[in-house]
Order: structure tokens, then C-alpha cells, then sequence
């Protein structure tokens, strides 16, 4: 049998991999690159960049962009075949990273490059020696004994409890629906009826984001709305169904985090996660949430006085929030989102896309075969002068079996491997919207056409960069308090009158977005900004504390508690359980992180601020920021690629003007 797992092609052939190639292909590739590490470190091996390059990145790349294919497969495409063979391999991939993370040889041989080579080797050479010498010290290479093996066995019970706390939110997310009827549906936008109606005239109700927000925002029927949002909020908890609740396994992710912290000689997981990023201390970024906080705070208790005023004492629960947020908002701006979305159809949204990032950044983007995992996911070449230099897959739509959320994975890094052959970089863009409906062109939210273009940011700071060495060639080694500076930065497109045109197109005449309505959707951006800006604060300051205060895992309701009656507004009602699907935390790399996304904005914005004094579509503007940010990577400091770009340190005014919050 051929394994397509073992092929040694440019691109994955997703559409034949199946459950049982998985054991094999990846035992043989563990196999592979533990014997090159076992040669990597031999005493006679040369402690030399290019001889250890050729030895150990060329097998364990191959092994990772491997695992990456099973890994992605089961984030899009999960079935209970692939789940089994995916956590069956799992303990012995973690075993693996664990062990090269933590070899004390392949430590020294690093070092001793630095020590013999530092001088001599390139900036992002440099770059990814400090990094990997860090990082074999917050991987535990300078534990001994029981500490190093204690280490190991967190590693892995911990990708085991990180496994299963997704699962749970999957299958609770996939495992609830409610038929109803039209009457009770009544306000209901009719694509969603359209989506979600029966053969028996009832109506098919899910906690997938495309039907649960519009029914939360339009539906009449209050009951009903609270239904949603009782289910929503309490997925994977311990008000459903026994084997999804989530509750064991976030006290103990957390419990085992906080143990590696004291074995790594840290006070806390929070001061690990932070070592390599941009904030240096738990105090430094509580003190940025808070003093955000305050700034906020009077922008959001004026959102909710104007909410309450405008809903003239009707009950203002959480499943009414969002409701009666919409209501304010059409009586205000003379416009609703159901009226924005019949402007922008999934094509002409991403055509325009296209066209930005082609006149922006030099290249043209055009459609190409590759083997996909989904009919509905398309591949596409990002080319220069007639020649591909990176390529991406592009799956817009939510299904049952596809992870909820947006994000961008890489499947390639950009490399030049130490045979001489370049790699280009690949990669994922994933997002979960609405699919189309018969013979009519899936329709996107404004908030839908921002992801994506967020989404693509991500994907143009992993294939637009020019760095050739593995571990800092495009998003690899940027700080992840910095990452999410080119995908915010990506939004403001979203904004601009003249970009707009290009993306809108009205799905019945093709008409695009007329000028006074998009004049309204501006007035209204920054609707309830404070209320948002406190949400999110919330959750980092949460998640910041959790892992900042060891032992606070023993009541992660009481944390989030005390978190909320600090800096909210709004406070949910008891049953609300958001913790139990906070994967970005528990499941998805923002542990003691949650708070980059903050963090990255103010960067951001002061990035596009450059943008707005120099003209939008400004070309040498767009070249600089290419230049300095984008095909940096990780090969410097996040910070000095900033202030290559801005020419300054950066300042928090645009952000706060951006939210109306100046």
C-alpha cells in the first residue's frame, strides 16, 4: 500500500489520507528522526549550523509537516476513525518533542555553535540559535533525573488533556441541535431559514456561529433565544452531558502547567509563557489590561445606559443583549447586518481580497490544482514576475466535523534545504462561515469579511517572507504577542470607502455597497466599543491570572468571578460556563497569552496610522511594510521590525482613537 503520509512531495495529498496510514507513516518518520537525532549527537558529529541543519531539520521536518497533515485533517475533517488514530499517535509525538526539546547533547552542540559560529552566522541564524538555546531551557534540557522525567510525562499527559478538552467542545458544539417551527422564528433572516429548514417545513437549529448568532441577534421569540444561548454557553460542561464536560480536564492542564513552571524554576506558567514573548512580567501585562480597563470603562457603562434607555425596560438577560443590540443599532444608523450581507457574496469578497493583496504587495494570486480535504476548499499560487513563490488552501464554510473558529496553520515553511532545493512557503486559511444555498453565493457578515481578511494577514506574514532558515522563516519565532500585528493590521482594509467598492456586490443586482450605507456602517463602527474592549479584557485579565496565581485552578468559576466584578459591565448569569470552551487557552497556545490579542492591536494601529497619513493604497508605504514586517518573519525582534516600519517606539493614541475611545 502506498502511504501517502511517506510522499515526499511539495503538497500533502490530503484527499487520500486515511485513518489507518496514519500509525504507520508516522512511526517510520519517528523512527527517521530519532535516528538523526541520535547521529546529531555523537560526539564526532561537528558542532557546525549547516552539518546539524542537514542531519536533523531535513528529518524532522518531514516528520512535523506529517503530523501537521494528520493534525489538520482532524481539525476540518473529524470522523472517529481519524480521532482514534490521530490520540493514538499523539503520546508518542509528544514523547518525541519532549525528548529532543529536553536532549542535554543536542543542547551543547548548540551552544557550542553559537559559541564558535555566533560571529560569523547571518542575523536570522543568529536569531534561531537564541531562540533554540531558550528554548531548550523552558523545555527542561538542564532538569536531571526524576525533574526531567516528571517534565516528560507533563508533556504528554498535558497533549492528552489539550486533545480532549477540544474534543468535548467539538462534540458538544455537533451534539446539540433543536428543531423549530417558522412561527418561532419569527425575524429570523430568511437565508437563515433558508439553511437550516427541513423536509417537513420545521427548521434545524445549531450552536454553529452562522445560526447561532443571527437567531441570538434576530429571533422575536425570547424562549427561544434563551435556549441558544443556555446551550451555548454551557457547552462541554457539567450541565450537559457527562462525558463532554470539560471541568477535570482545565483544572488539571492547569495544575500539570503550573508544576512544569516550579520544576523550570518559575514562579508561575505565566512567567514561562512570557519568556519569550514581548511583555516581560504578569504584573506588566495586568497593568496594560487594567490601565485599558479604565480607559474603557466609561465607554462601556455609556453603551449599556443607552441599551437599557433604548430597550425601555424590557428584560435585558444575556440572550437579550445581543438582541436588543441590534435593534439600537438599526434604530440609530438606519441599517441592520442582514442589509450589509446581501452586498457581500463569498467570490466577490474574495476577488477583491485578492486584488488588494496583489496591488499592495507585488504579486498576482491565481487558482491551481492540489489535492483538497473538503469539494468546497480551494488552492490558489501567490506568484511574482510569473513565478509561484508561496501557495494556499482557502476553506470558507462551517460543516459538522470541522473545529469552530478561524484560523491560518502553516503546511510549509519557506526553507532552503540543505541540498540546495528551495521550499515554498503553504498555507491553511480556515474559517467557518455561512455556506451557500442553492444556487445563490454564500453571503458574508461584514464581522465575516474582517476574519477573513484577519485570517489572511497571518497567512501573508507565513508567505511573504524572504528569511530561508526553518524556525524563523515567517510566522515561526515571531513573538506571539506580536503575531497577530499583521492580521490585525489586515481589518483596516475592511474600513476604506475605496476598498469596499472592490468587495461588494449586491447578490441579487451586483450593485455595490451604495455610499450612504457605508457611511452608517462607519458611523456605527465603533458601536458598543467600550462593552467589546472590556470583553476582551476580561477574558485576558482571566487568563493572565489563572495561570498567574498557582493554585487558582482549584476554583476556576470563582477566578472568573472575581475577574468580571472588576472590570465588567456586564456581568453574565450563573450558569454561564464560557470557561469550558475557552480553547484558545485550554486547547489552542494562548495559555498566559490571551491578552497578545490587545497587545498586537496597539501595534497594529500604529502601523495602519502610517498607512493613513501616506495614502491607503500608498506604494511606498506597502513596500516598507513588506519589507520590514512582513518578510522579516521571525529572523529579528518583533519590536525592531516595528520601529524599522514606523521609525518610533509604539503609542497606544491610535488604538484608542480607532475604537473612538480618544
Amino acid at each position: 500500500m502506498t502511504n501517502p503520509l511517506l510522499s515526499t512531495a511539495a503538497l500533502p495529498d490530503f484527499a487520500a489520507i486515511r485513518p489507518e496510514h496514519v500509525q504507520p507513516a508516522i512511526t517510520e518518520l519517528l523512527a527517521a528522526a530519532q535516528a538523526a537525532l541520535d547521529e546529531a549527537v555523537k560526539p564526532e558529529t561537528p558542532a557546525d549550523y549547516d552539518v546539524l541543519s542537514r542531519i536533523l531539520d531535513t528529518a524532522t521536518e518531514r516528520m512535523g509537516a506529517a503530523w501537521g497533515a494528520v493534525g489538520h485533517l482532524n481539525a476540518v475533517a473529524d470522523t472517529p476513525a481519524l480521532r482514534e488514530a490521530y490520540n493514538a499517535m499523539l503520546p508518542a509525538v509528544t514523547e518525541f518533542s519532549t525528548a529532543m526539546g529536553a536532549n542535554e547533547a543536542l543542547f551543547a552542540k548548540y551552544k557550542a555553535v553559537m559559541a564558535a559560529q555566533g560571529g560569523t552566522l547571518s542575523a536570522p541564524r543568529r536569531q534561531l540559535l537564541k531562540h533554540a538555546i531558550r528554548d531548550f531551557v523552558l523545555s527542561g534540557a538542564e532538569l536531571q533525573g526524576a525533574a526531567r522525567e516528571r517534565y516528560a510525562a507533563i508533556q504528554e499527559r498535558s497533549a492528552e488533556l489539550q486533545q480532549q478538552f477540544s474534543e468535548h467542545v467539538l462534540d458538544a458544539t455537533d451534539g446539540w441541535s433543536h428543531v423549530a417551527s417558522a412561527e418561532e422564528l419569527a425575524g429570523v433572516p430568511q437565508d437563515v431559514l433558508d439553511a437550516t429548514r427541513l423536509d417537513d417545513g420545521g427548521h434545524k437549529l445549531t450552536l454553529h456561529f452562522p445560526v447561532y448568532l443571527p437567531v441570538i441577534q434576530y429571533a422575536e421569540n425570547r424562549a427561544l433565544r434563551e435556549r441558544l444561548y443556555r446551550a451555548y454557553v454551557t457547552r462541554a460542561s457539567e450541565q450537559g452531558k457527562p462525558e463532554w464536560d470539560n471541568s477535570a480536564a482545565m483544572r488539571e492542564i492547569v495544575a500539570l502547567r503550573q508544576e512544569e513552571a516550579r520544576l523550570l524554576g518559575y514562579a508561575s506558567f505565566a512567567e514561562v509563557s512570557l519568556a519569550p514573548k514581548m511583555a516581560s512580567t504578569p504584573a506588566e501585562v495586568a497593568g496594560f489590561l487594567r490601565d485599558l480597563a479604565s480607559r474603557a470603562r466609561p465607554f462601556a457603562e455609556k453603551d449599556l445606559a443607552e441599551l437599557r434607555e433604548f430597550a425601555k425596560g424590557e428584560p435585558l438577560e444575556a440572550w437579550d443583549i445581543p438582541f436588543w443590540s441590534e435593534k439600537l443599532k438599526e434604530a440609530r444608523y438606519a441599517f441592520s447586518d442582514q442589509t450589509v450581507k446581501q452586498f457581500f457574496t463569498a467570490p466577490k469578497v474574495v476577488a477583491g481580497l485578492f486584488a488588494i493583496i496583489e496591488r499592495l504587495f507585488d504579486v498576482t494570486i491565481a487558482e491551481a490544482r492540489a489535492s483538497v480535504w473538503h469539494e468546497t476548499v480551494k488552492f490558489y499560487e501567490l506568484r511574482r514576475q510569473g513565478r509561484a513563490i508561496a501557495s494556499f488552501y482557502l476553506d470558507l464554510y462551517a460543516r459538522p466535523g470541522k473545529r469552530p473558529g478561524a484560523w491560518m496553520d502553516d503546511v510549509r515553511s519557506r526553507w532552503l534545504k540543505p541540498s540546495g532545493e528551495q521550499q515554498l512557503p503553504v498555507a491553511q486559511l480556515v474559517c467557518n462561515f455561512a455556506s451557500p444555498v442553492g444556487e445563490k453565493p454564500a453571503l458574508l457578515t461584514h464581522d465575516d469579511v474582517i476574519t477573513l481578511f484577519h485570517e489572511f494577514g497571518h497567512g501573508l506574514h507565513h508567505m511573504l517572507t524572504q528569511v530561508n532558515d526553518l524556525g524563523v522563516s515567517g510566522i515561526s519565532g515571531v513573538e506571539w504577542d506580536a503575531v497577530e500585528l499583521p492580521s490585525q493590521f489586515m481589518e483596516n482594509f475592511c474600513w476604506e470607502w475605496d476598498v469596499l467598492g472592490q468587495l461588494s456586490g449586491h447578490v441579487d443586482s451586483g450593485e455595490p455597497l451604495p455610499r450612504e450605507l457605508f457611511d452608517k456602517m462607519t458611523a456605527a463602527k465603533n458601536f458598543q466599543s467600550g462593552l467589546m474592549t472590556l470583553r476582551q479584557i476580561e477574558f485576558a485579565l482571566f487568563d493572565m491570572r489563572l495561570h498567574g496565581e498557582p493554585g487558582a485552578e482549584a476554583d476556576v468559576q470563582k477566578l472568573l468571578d472575581e475577574v468580571r466584578a472588576e472590570v465588567a459591565v456586564l456581568i453574565p448569569p450563573a450558569f454561564n460556563r464560557f470557561q469550558h470552551s475557552f480553547s484558545h487557552i485550554f486547547a489552542g497556545g494562548y495559555a498566559a497569552g490571551y491578552y497578545s490579542y490587545k497587545w498586537a492591536e496597539l501595534l497594529s494601529a500604529d502601523a495602519w496610522s502610517a498607512f493613513e497619513e501616506e495614502g491607503v493604497f500608498n506604494a511606498a508605504t506597502g513596500r516598507r511594510f513588506l519589507h520590514e514586517v512582513l518578510e522579516q518573519g521571525g529572523a529579528r525582534d518583533a519590536i525592531d521590525s516595528f520601529k524599522a516600519f514606523r521609525g518610533r517606539e509604539p503609542r497606544i493614541d491610535a488604538l484608542l482613537r480607532h475604537q473612538g475611545m480618544s
